[in-house]
């Protein structure tokens, strides 16, 4: 009997990508390949007076030098009145961040359109510009989508016995996955093929569309692997319509990849954000009011927001709140979202202010959660769907020794280091999008699978093959799934902690339909074993059609197949989320237990130890889940003590444009990491019952590092990163 789900599976494309088969998109081999070489704009705001290609035109193996000035259209026409915009690249004389792309040198080899790039001469004329979030919070203005305040937060706050008040900042942060961005482009008469590191090939297609002037279906983009992204290619970036006019304008294959430099100002970034937290609760610790304010930059020339509150509003049980959220417009690159967008950013707050609040009532943290804990959604009134988050705390709080902890800051040691325990919870959506499958199940007893998701490093190829199998009844050697590519049927963008429930429901879907066909053909025999049995009674394993719980009852489906003259069935699934859904709050929660090492002399903090207990409904694939959160952990540790994008705004330079400048966490940083599952059975979310935890895994990390330096050291540290600085 083969069953898949649940148990633990080693990757399906691990050879693939340890060997060196799986293709990134740089290494796809294209005959007659020009090299594309990105030149940046040095100022933050203005206008180019002069750019000078002559010399570079004039180097070894240049083909050509794309400028504002002789680049093929891209998009529509501005209208004559509106207002300067930056949307496609090379398009006008104008600079909207530092950073921007002004010119294309294309050449016959990488190193020779390096160099001419380099040839390049740009006169400016600046203007005065703002890159600094603190110099622009007047001008804030409210996101796009605002939510009313809950009750009388203003009112209730007054009369609060006890109350908090704090403010809270974190830096602009950066992906850095080890892949960099890149794109092939080749046309071949009006068709155009396109090669692109992206999290949604789709959104890519339909992005040239509109750039290029071409139909979507001309449009074939292609990205099978991709080493890393985080939500740096969720939106389409302004390098693959850049690489598809040129390949256009020349006629032949060009091929750019950006350096690590580019990819600090190519792809957006975790926004510069600052909260102002304000929480009341009576002399027992029960939530009266909650009052957060979150502001975060953008673009001078598009506005983005990253929901900072959204989650907040569901979190705890308090009659009176408010979570607006305001966007200053700043000269920098428009930022993006990155794992847990907006969660992660306002959960730290929250998060903090809760363990602020634990010290002024001199409660535990942990029973000040249980006191709030909400067992409806406080923002809808629904009940959820499935919400085993106390279970989160108990199993933590047990396994970690938490009620052996000594509330006093300072009180704890190991030798000269000072201990300290903190926790937190975190919250993301379980989220289900529409998403098709394509499945064709060959007389062989073989499947191919397909759907146009992406697997930026989850282990999508490893999931959809497990679910493909589970249902077909068959090995998973004898699926082949098969993503990333336009020509595949439509899936979401891979963000959102989403993928599994959408695109896992759709392989599902057309695995039950190939099912319900095949006891169809079964039953056109009288004889059939099968005759007056319900479609959703049967299933397929091991090569046969059989009646559930009694397998007495089955047909050989090889047999069946060759019988009726079918060497292959195809169906084609559409998956949306059920009506039932709406009648219910659908979360995936955790709880998180840290332990820090602080040396008093130097300041430094070693992260010990972290628990990390997570409810996300079902689990598929416990090797690949627990890797998942692991992986967020150790995000969430980078986020807390080392990660900062600096910006010098003399210059509206992003500075740390490397990853000597730019720290993430090494071997040396990780200790001891313990992730656990609470499964939670859910029957409303999707027809697997699963939450999404690629995001999850990290959102509480940074608030409950925080809150254990407080404990080790008596010192609150609310600007992240907690440097050696801040604590001496």
């Amino acid at each position: 009997m083969t069953r898949y789900l649940g148990k633990e599976t080693t990757r399906v494309d691990g050879i693939a990508k340890v060997t060196g088969k799986a293709k990134y998109t740089a290494e796809f081999q294209v005959p007659h390949v020009a090299y594309g070489f990105i030149v940046l704009s040095t100022i933050a705001k203005g206008r180019i007076t002069t750019i000078d290609t002559r010399e570079a035109e004039q180097a070894a193996g240049v083909v050509r030098v794309i400028t504002h000035l002789n680049a093929g259209k891209l998009g529509k026409a501005p209208a004559a009145d509106a207002p300067a915009q930056w949307a496609w690249p090379l398009q006008s004389d104008r600079v909207f961040f530092n950073g921007q792309p002004i010119a294309l040198v294309i050449a016959e080899t990488y190193e020779q359109a390096r160099h001419a790039s380099r040839l390049v001469k740009v006169a400016y004329q600046a203007e005065a510009h703002s890159t600094d979030l603190q110099t622009v919070l007047a001008q804030a203005k409210p996101d796009a989508k605002p939510v009313p305040a809950r009750g009388n937060p203003v009112a209730a706050m007054q009369q609060a016995a006890v109350k908090v008040n704090s403010e809270y900042h974190i830096p602009i942060e950066h992906h850095n996955p080890i892949e960099p961005h890149a794109a092939i482009a080749f046309w071949e008469g009006e068709q155009l093929t396109i090669f692109d590191k992206t999290q949604n090939v789709y959104g890519v297609q339909q992005h040239l569309s509109e750039g290029l002037g071409v139909p979507a279906e001309n449009i074939r983009v292609v990205s099978p692997f991709v080493g890393g992204a985080f939500g740096s290619s969720l939106k389409p970036n302004y390098y693959p319509s850049l690489t598809a006019m040129a390949a256009r304008e020349l006629k032949r294959p060009v091929k750019v990849v950006f350096t690590r430099a580019q990819m600090f100002t190519g792809h957006g970034y975790r926004p510069h954000t600052i909260q102002k937290v304000a929480l009341g609760a009576d002399a027992q610790g029960k939530l009266q009011s909650i009052i957060h304010e979150a502001f975060h930059n953008t673009s001078s020339f598009e506005p983005f927001s990253d929901a900072t509150t959204s989650f907040l509003r569901q979190v705890y049980a308090c009659p009176n709140l408010d979570a607006p959220l305001k966007i200053a417009a700043t000269d920098l690159p428009t930022p993006t979202w990155m794992r847990a967008p907006g969660a992660v950013s306002g959960m730290f707050a929250l998060e903090s202010a809760m363990d602020e609040l634990s010290y002024a009532l001199k409660i535990d943290p942990l029973d000040l959660r249980l006191i709030n804990y909400a067992e409806v959604d406080p923002e809808s009134g629904k009940p959820f769907s499935s919400k085993a988050l106390r279970e989160c705390y108990r199993m933590g709080a047990e396994k970690f020794g938490w009620r052996q902890r000594n509330p006093e800051p300072r009180s704890m040691r190991d030798g000269k280091l000072l201990v300290g325990w903190g926790m937190a919870t975190s919250v993301w959506g379980a989220f289900q999008q529409s998403a098709s499958a394509r499945i064709t199940y060959h007389a062989d007893g073989t499947a191919n699978v397909a759907s146009a998701t992406s697997d930026i490093g989850p282990g999508t190829y490893t999931v959809m093959t497990m679910i493909a199998a589970e249902f077909l009844g068959l090995h998973l050697d004898q699926v082949k799934f098969e993503l990333g590519d336009t020509r595949q049927p439509r899936a979401p963008a891979q963000g959102g902690s989403w993928t599994t429930s959408s695109v896992g429901s759709a392989v599902q879907g057309a695995a039950l339909t190939i099912t319900a066909r095949l006891l169809d053909m079964a039953n056109k025999d009288a004889g059939s074993p099968l005759q007056g049995v319900a479609a959703a009674d049967v299933e397929m394993l091991d090569g046969r059609l059989r009646v559930k719980n009694d397998s007495s009852r089955s047909i050989d489906i090889a047999e069946l197949m060759k019988r009726t003259g079918t060497t292959e069935i195809t169906e084609t699934f559409d998956s949306k989320p059920s009506p039932e859904r709406a009648k219910f709050a659908s979360l995936a929660h955790g709880a998180q237990f840290v332990e820090v090492k602080v040396d008093p002399d130097l300041g430094t903090i070693k992260v010990t130890r972290v628990l990390e207990i997570t409810a996300c409904g079902k689990i598929l694939n416990p090797l690949a889940s627990h890797s998942q959160e692991i992986g967020g952990v150790v995000w969430g540790i980078g986020m807390a003590l080392e990660e900062a994008t600096e910006v010098d705004h003399r210059y509206g330079r992003m500075m740390t444009a490397s990853l000597q400048h730019y720290h993430v966490p090494v071997n040396a940083d990780i200790h001891s990491i313990e992730t656990i599952f609470v499964e939670e059975d859910d029957t409303v979310v999707n027809p697997l019952g699963v939450k999404g935890m690629g995001e999850l895994g990290m959102v509480g990390i940074p608030a409950a590092i925080a809150n254990a330096v407080f404990h080790a050291t008596g010192k609150r540290v609310r600007d992240l990163p907690i440097t050696p600085e801040k604590l001496l």
